[in-house]
């Protein structure tokens, strides 16, 4: 009797299989149900943009985790400690110690958000006709480099071409690319490594080949910098899929990612689980020292940059719980869980499961489209119209090339992101976005393309105007 019951409570310390969500909801936000017809109305006031409609008449809102997801309730308590004096504050005293315990940078200067991070640094380092050379620019880092004059370059991995690749680690650089790059008398101003890369569907960057870029960018004299938006996750896939970190803590992983390069831009409304914030980090002292006299002119102080003490300290906590082991595992099974549903029915998206994201193949979803009938805002909009989904276009109106509103080159692909808010949404709600997906896609021959009516010169896809085609 004895063994049997050691048998039984043995058996007991074999956890379930059920991932479930690391947390317990403390506070919940009512969500608006909407009918096809109102759908319908609202899509037309907004241009047939998403961008434009009103949050509360979306269901499920996957646009962007970028500043959606929910604080903890440590992050709240913190809060209530703010200083916001307006220097030297001990907000940014306890944000500062985080940010370089983590990173290694001693140079810490906040900012309202990432991009405003790397409009310092590129206003410091970009000059008209130099390069911005990247694994691959995201929207609002393309956009600052060209608005300095300069020339954004993409340079992902080869494999990063094929979507339905198992392939690990698809968020790489082309080394061979990156050494012609810069052996050439074409000025590069720097290079920007994106962790994950988020153009290339949330896939992340193998240690090794951050190693190969460093070692490339030092033989060259060019600096390195590292997009950290979503350096947490990134550290999490690449331990998941390189049997060499096999032990390693997350913190340990990404602080190896920091130790190879010159600085980072950091979108803290992604990694830093906040809902604003940013900070741009460096090693030369000297490049701060003007960095801090820009901030002071269009941020505010450089104790603050734009910020309330309050959104340092939240800040700071976040970057903590954004290397927790359970919740990376959580958010990390929950992607996986969508992506595996949707092979089962043989939907195109790309594989494996990245970070933050389940990408569509637009496509190949609506391979009776063509490449002028936008087809990834064709599936956007349909999503939201048949369940109320909204998400967001990563093709030929984000990165096209436009003469006015006509496309002259389309993206190489065309992604529909639907990018999940952190801790916000439940097993049911995946569930639901499923069920949805899977009707808009047996019925996806009679969804239209879709025309531009206007648009702006830059980051057009925030408030260009549309309509279907007839």
């Amino acid at each position: 009797m004895r063994d049997t019951a050691i048998g039984f409570y043995a058996s007991m310390l074999v956890m379930p299989s059920t991932i479930i969500e690391p947390f317990r909801i403390k506070t919940v936000e009512p969500i608006r149900q909407t009918t096809a017809a109102e759908r319908q109305s609202l899509l037309a006031s907004a241009g047939y943009n998403l961008f434009s409609l009103p949050a509360d008449a979306v269901l499920i809102d996957l646009l962007t985790d970028s500043g959606t997801g929910a604080m903890s309730a440590a992050q709240w308590s913190a809060i209530m400690s703010g200083d916001e004096s307006y220097a030297g504050a001990k907000s940014f005293q306890r944000f500062e110690a985080v940010v370089q315990e983590l990173t290694g940078f001693h140079e810490v200067i906040p900012t309202h958000q990432g991009r405003a991070a790397e409009h310092l640094l590129f206003k410091m380092t970009v000059s008209p006709g130099h390069a911005v050379v990247s694994n691959t620019l995201f929207d609002t880092t393309r956009a600052n480099t060209e608005m300095m004059g300069g020339i954004g370059i993409d340079l992902p991995t080869e494999s990063a071409a094929d979507l339905q690749s198992e392939e690990g680690f698809k968020g790489n650089m082309n080394l061979d690319a990156l050494e012609e790059r810069l052996s050439s008398d074409e000025v590069t101003t720097l290079v920007m490594m994106t962790i994950t890369n988020n153009s290339v569907a949330g896939q992340p960057v193998s240690l090794d080949n951050m190693h190969a870029v460093s070692k490339i960018c030092r033989q060259h004299k060019v600096p390195l910098y590292i997009d950290a938006a979503r350096f947490a996750e990134n550290a999490y896939l690449s331990r998941s899929r390189d049997p060499a970190l096999e032990g390693m803590s997350l913190p340990d992983i990404a602080r190896a990612y920091f130790d190879l390069a010159d600085g980072c831009t950091m979108s803290a409304k992604k990694g830093g689980m906040a809902n604003i914030g940013g900070f741009l980090a460096l090693r030369d002292p000297e490049l701060a020292a003007r960095a801090r006299q820009a901030l002071v002119v269009t941020e505010g102080f450089p104790t603050y940059g734009g910020l309330a003490g309050r959104d340092l300290d939240a800040i700071a906590v976040g970057l903590r719980e954004a290397l927790d082991e359970s919740y990376q595992h959580y958010r990390h099974a929950s992607i996986k869980y969508l992506t595996d549903r949707l092979l089962a029915k043989g939907i195109p998206h790309v594989r494996p499961a990245g970070g933050h994201a389940v990408y569509l193949d637009s496509n190949r979803f609506l391979d009776h489209l063509s490449p002028e009938d936008l087809p990834g805002q064709a599936l956007a909009v349909a999503l939201y119209l048949h369940g109320g989904i909204r998400s967001c276009e990563i093709g030929s109106v984000m990165f096209g090339q436009f003469a006015g509103t006509q496309l002259i080159q389309a993206a190489e692909h065309g992604l529909v992101r639907l990018a999940f808010p952190r801790r916000v949404y439940t097993q049911s709600h995946v569930d639901y976005l499923a069920e949805v997906i899977e009707e808009v896609y047996a019925d996806r021959k009679s969804i239209p393309g879709i025309e531009i009516e206007s648009c702006p010169e830059h980051l057009r896809h925030f408030s260009a105007t549309f309509s279907p085609k007839k």
